[in-house]
């Protein structure tokens, strides 16, 4: 992908390693459920993203941006449930939850603008 957008391109990888971290705990750790909503909530994040930047309005774009905001917290939570199972160990978890909370910093700056933006 080519762009210079960064939170489309972070949250696009981090989809990817949503989708490669949900067939790894299907099939190495016969766990479906919690990584089943990973990968619902984890690829979701970037596709809000995309939505947004097509926003009609500004204030369609913080709607949609805050939406993804939303996912990735709830990403974040997924992933500590899969940690604190002892489905994934701290060394195995530790880029993608490091990712997700990367997402969630940048998000959060984004959603804080938008929404003073459209106080003005």
């Amino acid at each position: 992908m080519k762009t210079d957008n960064v939170i489309l391109v972070k949250s696009k990888c981090f989809a990817v390693c949503c989708i490669k971290l949900y067939q790894y705990l299907c099939k190495e750790k016969s766990e479906y459920v919690i990584s089943k909503q990973l990968l619902r909530s984890g690829t979701s994040i970037g596709a809000n993203v995309k939505e947004a930047i097509r926003g009609q309005s500004l204030a369609d774009f913080g709607a949609k941006m805050n939406i993804a905001l939303k996912e990735a917290s709830e990403t974040e939570y997924w992933i500590e449930l899969l940690i604190e199972s002892d489905y994934l160990t701290l060394l195995e978890s530790e880029k993608i939850l490091g990712d997700c909370r990367e997402i969630i910093k940048l998000l959060t700056s984004i959603v804080k603008t938008t929404f003073s933006k459209q106080k003005k």
